[in-house]
């Protein structure tokens, strides 16, 4: 087969023009629109109980979808529009099949939003979809972001796709989602769509919010929004600039506007603008101001994180409507604090002597300061990748940090160079997820690589450098903080995966595995969860101590006084000395560490048979205080959790 054939003008991107008829017989079209997940090192997909962080594509797509059937734009054809995310939801394409496929019907599947680690996954959803007779579209970054920067034409891995009757989509699809669906209603899908033009994202329909999904993620309240699109800087290890592009565009204020007073009704009050750089938006200050009057003259409280570039807090007035706006956090491309590691990743902008500034010029604000951070620019070492990691705890003092190892991902101008240059990378996309070493560094090997990748995060997610952080947090970003702790060092230190694609409680799937991995004996299967569960029960109970000596050193005992200092003024000194006796919570608050040495001691004796030497009034004592200790540490983060 050729190199598949693209028509990108508008309008009329579609092979069956605008304005034909829907085929005879065809009363609905059915369109399922799946965010795939990954494998893991294992072969098992990644799915868990309740997420984290949805997709803002499925939510573009979403909308899109609904616009075209609003306006009617396939004649009198129903369409039914279904939301799938793979990461909390199980892909039964069978059952899927039985109930999307019938008389007088004509279904798509859209895998949307797949990036290069999602590709293989994807890939054979794909496979399995068009199988069971679904027509088929891939798109995202992974599609985009290759076929663009390819020196050698369409990659293999999406060629191969292509020849099997799968439609590729490059580009974003704003103003052509119609085509694609009518294309799809007359079962008509080219191998290959290339939109080459960038949409106007100021008339285009907002990202929605599917509250049945959102139910299957630990916040319910959190809807995205891409107020722009676009990042005029020249990061090589970046893809988005070569699919999105250098020139911003954006959304208009008064839609935004619209969209979060509406979701407001669904009880949607925190949102993440998905914007690679929210401060380099035309449309920021209007967007700002506009969420500042809701909070002001409507009682819409609603409250935000943005991704901005280290220089943003220079931008006059912007830190300051950021606060005013709602914004509790940023994300900061910080990484490196290795000047000479700047040159390799393109950061031009970036001077490390003027973190401590920005992060100083935030915090002045009460917004949290959230540093995204790479290792395994060409000048890190172990040694120097750790002494970096405790710099940013403590001297730049962020508030929070992501890591990541360095990833040549097809798209960026990093990936183009290397393949130019005929260096070697994994040709295992599954890895490619920035936790896997996917080339050869000049100064570490793989194992030092990763083991200075695992430092980072026990690092600067230690229990003292938590402590750290907490007791300089202000009351406004403490409790958004801890709860984030919480869910990092869940992901890396329980479920052993990175935050950004992590859940809550891992489900594995026996039958569903990577093609290549043997299917597991029923026995062995449920012998190897067990320990599994074994292990995660250990790691929740070891990190929900953790949290709750952090929480101790920081607002707990604060917490326990300011509630006896009320029982006090409340009844008087003499009925305040009584409450305080009778009650539990009210008791003298122990140290964690006090009560670990306790029972480390208890534990000893009955190890060593000495049952009798233990006292019973103080086992039973500084139970009962551990109890009191792990019901106010529980109730706590319950009373701190929509703050």
């Amino acid at each position: 087969m050729g190199e598949p054939s693209a028509e990108s003008s508008f309008p009329g991107i579609g092979l069956v023009p605008r304005g034909t008829p829907a085929p005879e017989g065809v009363r609905r079209l059915r369109v399922l629109l799946v965010h795939p997940s990954k494998y893991d090192d294992d072969g098992y997909v990644l799915r868990f109980v309740r997420g984290v962080l949805p997709t803002n594509t499925l939510g573009v797509l979403a909308g899109l979808t609904r616009e075209v059937a609003e306006r009617g734009a396939l004649g009198r054809v129903e369409i039914e529009c279904r939301v799938l995310d793979e990461l909390v939801q199980k892909i039964d394409v069978p059952s899927l099949a039985r109930e999307h496929i019938g008389c007088r019907t004509r279904a798509v599947v859209a895998l949307c939003g797949v990036q290069t680690n999602q590709f293989p996954r994807a890939a054979d959803l794909a496979r399995r979809f068009h199988a069971a007779g679904f027509q088929v579209m891939i798109g995202g970054f992974h599609v985009s972001g290759s076929i663009a920067l390819s020196t050698k034409g369409m990659p293999p891995e999406c060629r191969a796709l292509a020849d099997e009757g799968i439609a590729l989509v490059k580009g974003e699809v704003e103003e052509c989602w119609e085509d694609l669906l009518r294309d799809a209603l007359h079962g008509s899908l080219r191998s290959f769509y290339d939109v080459v033009e960038p949409p106007d994202l100021a008339s285009a329909r907002l990202p929605s919010v599917d509250p049945e999904l959102m139910r299957r993620f630990a916040y319910p309240r959190m809807g995205t929004i891409d107020a722009g699109r676009g990042c005029p800087f020249r990061c090589s290890f970046c893809t988005i600039i070569h699919v999105q592009g250098h020139r911003m565009r954006c959304r208009t204020a008064g839609a935004i506007l619209d969209r979060v007073r509406r979701n407001a009704a669904q009880g949607i009050d925190y949102y993440f603008f998905t914007d690679d750089n929210f401060a380099r938006n035309p449309e920021w200050k209007g967007v700002l101001d506009a969420l500042a009057d809701l909070r002001r003259r409507e009682g819409i409280s609603i409250s935000f994180m943005m991704q901005v570039d280290v220089l943003a807090h220079r931008i006059p007035g912007f830190v300051a409507k950021a606060e005013e706006a709602g914004c509790t956090q940023v994300f900061v491309g910080v990484e490196t604090m290795n000047p000479e590691n700047l040159p390799a990743s393109g950061k031009k902008q970036n001077r490390v002597e003027d973190y401590r500034e920005m992060v100083a010029a935030w915090h002045a604000a009460g917004i949290a300061c959230h540093a995204g951070y790479i290792v395994g620019f060409p000048f890190d070492t172990p040694e120097t990748v750790r002494e970096a990691t405790l710099r940013l705890r403590d001297e730049i003092e962020v508030d929070q940090a992501s890591f990541f190892m360095l990833t040549p991902l097809p798209g960026s101008r990093d990936h183009a160079e290397m393949q130019r240059r005929g260096e070697w990378m994994d040709d295992d996309l599954n890895r490619y997820d920035s936790c896997h070493p996917t080339t050869r560094h000049p100064r570490m090997t793989a194992a030092e690589w990763i083991g200075a990748f695992r430092r980072t995060w026990t690092d600067f997610y230690s229990v003292d450098g938590m402590k750290s952080i907490l007791s300089r947090a202000n009351a406004r970003s403490y409790w958004g903080l801890f709860k984030n702790f919480a869910w990092y060092k869940y992901a890396f230190g329980v479920e052993d995966t990175a935050p950004m694609i992590c859940g809550f409680l891992r489900i594995k799937d026996r039958k569903d595995r990577r093609p290549g991995f043997a299917v597991e004996p029923l026995w062995s299967h449920w012998r190897r969860r067990a320990r599994d569960l074994r292990a995660w029960v250990r790691g929740v109970a070891r990190l929900y101590f953790e949290l709750q000596e952090v929480w101790l050193a920081t607002r707990g005992r604060a917490r326990f006084h300011a509630g006896l200092e009320g029982l006090r003024k409340r009844y008087g000194d003499a009925r305040g000395r009584a409450l305080r006796r009778i009650n539990l919570l009210a008791v003298r608050t122990p140290t964690r560490a006090h009560l670990d040495a306790y029972w480390a001691q208890t534990w000893r004796k009955l190890r060593r048979g000495r049952i009798f030497r233990i006292n019973p009034l103080a086992l039973a004592w500084n139970a009962a205080r551990d109890a009191k200790l792990c019901t106010a540490f529980s109730l706590s983060m319950l009373a701190g959790y929509g703050k």
